[in-house]
């Protein structure tokens, strides 16, 4: 459990550092001349551009471990940041915002897959899971007011600056606290058994009490239905991470927006509070925490009258109701092993989300609510992902990932 600590730690300022950008960055990209759907377009190039560090992190993590990957992400991010504090024009943001996201683009999976060797046991993967998450909001809440602070005291300079120093002090901190952990084969045979358990618990397939389970050779396999619900998830937080900013014209209005995105985080932190909820099916958190997501993003386009922050609390929540919930599914159907592989399909899946969220809402925000998308894509996840009940049940391969390597 202390790698586990000090993975938080770390994780903790990473995730300070990282959220601290979200309400200058747009405000910066204008103050150099950047268009609206500019940015839109720099904010759906960084996701873009995880997608090729997801895939090369999702086997070289499994192979080489998350240490390695984990510094590297962290100190490249950190030197992208103090020559972000130099950039006059927006095509060089553009350029270093593009290298940035393929260099964060290791640190999730890795991280992830770290904290999901931590132990085999179902109920405390969930747990760390949850913890992570946690640690994530925890971060959130303060760190956009705090970076909007910043920027209002020092300036968009010496704040980028001082930002990049942090990472790269993190990273140089991690190379010496953080350890692997490497897969055995007991905790692999271990997993895959509380796996195969909680998917017949899942669906009303109950056995006795204490009955041994029978584990194949082969780890249960991923549909692809899963993976749309991410993808929406993403696509959704893109268009808010891409709206709020737009609200600031002026510092203390960038104020205001580094406390709205704090809104939003308190309220995934009051979820992820409730511990309880981890007992509970992750299928049907992730189903009814999108659902709930959905009607919300509905509201906000159709201008229900109720407070603009009310809504985004309530946005919060449900996204700590899902995320949690999202990673344990996958950690059951991963069958015990390939850690790294899965949680890099799930980053490639926030990444293609993320990028198309930004760009459509840069391009038609215009000639409709870019909230309406939101609920859209959330929506289109809802009615689809039912069907994963289905295809685990009859087994289906056509909807799923066949085992490779």
């Amino acid at each position: 459990m202390r790698t586990a600590i000090w993975l938080y730690l770390f994780l903790f300022v990473a995730f300070f550092d990282l959220h601290a950008q979200y309400p200058i960055l747009t405000p910066f990209a204008v103050s150099i001349g950047a268009a609206p759907s500019f940015i839109g377009l720099m904010m759906g190039l960084y996701s873009i551009t995880h997608l090729p560090g997801n895939v090369i992190a999702g086997y070289s993590v499994d192979r080489y471990g998350s240490r390695l990957f984990i510094v590297f992400s962290l100190a490249a991010a950190g030197a992208i940041l103090l020559l972000q504090s130099r950039v006059t024009d927006p095509w060089q943001l553009l350029t270093l915002r593009s290298i940035s996201g393929f260099v964060l683009a290791f640190l999730s999976p890795a991280c992830m897959s770290l904290l999901a060797r931590i132990t085999s046991d179902r109920i405390k993967q969930g747990k760390l899971m949850a913890g992570n998450g946690l640690v994530h909001t925890i971060a959130s809440v303060v760190s956009p007011a705090a970076g909007a602070y910043l920027v209002a005291q020092i300036g968009f300079t010496t704040a980028f600056f001082v930002l990049g120093l942090i990472l790269i002090v993190t990273a140089a901190c991690a190379m010496f606290f953080i350890r692997d952990i490497p897969v055995t084969a007991q905790s692999a045979e271990l997993a895959s058994q509380l796996s195969a358990h909680m998917h017949a618990h899942e669906h009303g397939m109950r056995g006795k009490r204490g009955k041994q389970l029978k584990v194949t050779d082969e780890p249960q396999s991923i549909p692809w239905l899963i993976y749309l619900l991410p993808v929406a998830m993403s696509c959704a937080q893109g268009i808010l991470s891409f709206e709020l900013p737009l609200m600031a014209t002026s510092k203390e209005a960038m104020m205001t927006t580094g406390l709205l995105f704090s809104i939003v985080s308190l309220g995934a932190l009051l979820t992820l509070s409730m511990l309880f909820l981890n007992k509970l099916s992750p299928f049907l958190r992730s189903l009814w925490g999108a659902f709930m997501l959905a009607l919300t993003y509905f509201a906000i386009a159709a201008g229900v009258p109720v407070p603009f922050m009310i809504m985004l609390f309530i946005l919060g929540m449900a996204k700590g109701v899902i995320f949690p919930a999202l990673s344990s599914l996958l950690i059951e159907r991963s069958g015990g092993a390939k850690y790294g592989r899965t949680f890099s399909f799930l980053s490639v899946a926030f990444s293609v989300g993320a990028f198309m969220g930004p760009m459509l809402a840069g391009q038609l925000r215009n000639y409709i609510s870019p909230y309406y998308i939101a609920f859209l894509a959330l929506m289109i996840a809802v009615s689809v992902l039912p069907f994963y009940a289905y295809t685990t049940r009859t087994g289906g391969s056509g909807a799923h990932f066949s085992r490779t390597g």
